[in-house]
């Protein structure tokens, strides 16, 4: 899709949004001029979601739901967090301690977990969120103050990850594929780094350099001999960041489980060479898009996660994939069917069934979402995996 289709297809911005998208470009082109006219795209990503007071999750926008950019499981049906309270209840019967939910969101996660886990008579001690946009976690603390007080009372908010390790669940659904990443393009069998130049205009425009030398040793290491045989011009992106973040989650965790949810694939399917042109992709109300430069903060981007990396980084410090499979498989292992089965009436039974189509379909979120647990000092068998074990795919 060329940069004119994307924006023909896009809502138009108001005066405030085009002032707003104007303020962030200007931001990056001082970047770009202080940096001596490149950046990496990975650069130009963190920017352009996380610049302070401009960025799409630093500035304030409504990004979920209705109105919003984007919808996650959560807000798709409560039924998401209900199949979820029940794999947060096995492991808290081993373990004890709390819950901490990077990116909440809305605050329907939580909301509903909790809950939930009242129902199934196994709070935790806390439930700690890490939430780094100032307007979701406004919208987070509204959701959580319909809660019963001895519920609401359980959730606190802090700005850093613990500084002493938590026993009981990370939970992390749809956080990764925000990581700022790296993107990059064969060129003669070499590698080429992606990034974003000044157009003689004063544009933001795409631009290619030599590889840094960490993400070509990076490329050399997760590709290996598959950068002889991929087409030319082949174009991916590879994340540099995901990693020491895995690593520095699984440092937080003294006992129990990291449970990610996301949309992505095992290395091999992931740099398949079909997959030409990377797994990039931009949201903005609702609409779709790979046209990462338009309406800089005011869209959010994302690529699919390497489940092979995190693995690996995984290992690194001494955590165990202790389960990978599609969010379908996840959520019917967790009694997705039964939750159905419990609608009070026909109508409520119908939309949630509407509501599961979406959350299990190969079409929908199904199959391109997986769910993967890491864990440290536990063993007992986790129940969302009893259906499908994806882990020799890493």
């Amino acid at each position: 899709m060329s940069a004119s289709g994307a924006r023909s297809m896009l809502p138009a911005l108001s005066p405030d949004e085009r002032r707003h998208c104007e303020a962030v470009a200007t931001h990056i082109r001082a970047e770009l001029v202080a940096a001596g006219g490149w950046l990496s795209f990975e650069r130009f990503m963190e920017l352009a979601l996380y610049a302070p007071g401009l960025g799409y999750y630093s500035a304030g926008s409504v990004k979920l739901g209705t109105g919003g950019d984007f919808v996650t499981a959560p807000e798709v049906s409560e039924l998401f967090g209900r199949c979820l309270a029940r794999q947060c209840a096995e492991v808290l019967r081993e373990t004890g301690g709390g819950i901490l939910e990077l990116g909440a969101g809305t605050g329907a996660l939580a909301a509903t977990v909790l809950a939930a886990l009242e129902s199934l008579g196994v709070l935790p001690d806390r439930y700690a969120i890490l939430e780094v946009s100032a307007d979701l976690a406004a919208r987070q603390r509204a959701r959580i103050a319909s809660l019963a007080p001895h519920l609401r009372e359980r959730v606190v908010w802090i700005e850093r990850l613990p500084e002493a390790p938590l026993r009981g669940l990370i939970l992390a659904n749809e956080v990764a594929d925000a990581l700022p990443c790296r993107r990059f393009r064969l060129r003669g069998g070499k590698v080429r780094e992606l990034g974003v130049a000044l157009a003689p205009d004063g544009s933001l425009q795409d631009a290619e350099a030599d590889p840094e030398p960490a993400l070509a040793a990076a490329c050399a290491a997760v590709l290996g001999e598959a950068l002889r045989s991929l087409p030319e011009g082949y174009t991916s992106e590879i994340n540099l960041r995901v990693a020491p973040w895995t690593a520095t989650l699984g440092e937080c965790l003294e006992r129990g489980v990291l449970l990610l949810i996301d949309y992505g694939l095992p290395r091999s399917h992931y740099y398949h060479p079909q997959r030409s042109s990377g797994t990039l992709r931009c949201h903005f109300r609702q609409r779709a898009h790979d046209e990462p430069l338009l309406n800089p903060g005011l869209q959010d981007i994302t690529a699919w996660v390497d489940f092979t990396r995190i693995a690996e980084a995984a290992a690194d410090v001494g955590l165990e994939v202790a389960g990978f499979a599609t969010q379908a498989a996840f959520l019917l292992a967790l009694g997705l069917e039964q939750r159905l089965a419990e609608a009070p009436d026909p109508v409520t039974q119908a939309r949630l069934a509407g509501e599961a189509r979406r959350l299990v379909m190969p079409e929908e979120m199904g199959e391109a979402f997986k769910a993967m647990a890491l864990a440290r000092g536990y063993d007992a068998p986790l129940a969302g995996f009893a259906l499908q074990d994806l882990r020799h795919s890493l």
